[in-house]
């Protein structure tokens, strides 16, 4: 698995998330609505989720092993910190 694309787009809200991002995985499928979150231990990124009946979120889209997640979440924050560095987040105002 290769992730071929990283769109970032910062969120102008107060809270503890500074970016919603969609990645590219081999040129053929895309996944949409991680986020950037600033914990109490730095960045990390949260999948996209859905809230159930019982009113817990559940991952709508997540890695399988521990080793994939922590790859794609060093080249998210990667390029969310690139980003940021050249201030070229593009603005999303509907988070």
């Amino acid at each position: 698995m290769n992730i071929t694309d990283v769109r970032v787009r910062k969120v102008d809200k107060e809270g503890k998330m500074r970016a919603v991002v969609s990645v590219t995985i081999d040129d053929e499928f895309v996944v949409h609505d991680i986020k950037v979150i600033e914990g109490e231990n730095g960045l990390f990124i949260a999948m996209p989720s859905r809230r159930s009946a019982d009113g817990q979120y559940r991952d709508i889209a997540h890695p399988i092993n521990s080793a994939t997640r922590a790859s794609m979440q060093e080249l998210i924050l990667e390029r969310y910190e690139r980003a940021a560095e050249e201030d070229t987040l593009e603005s999303d105002e509907n988070y």
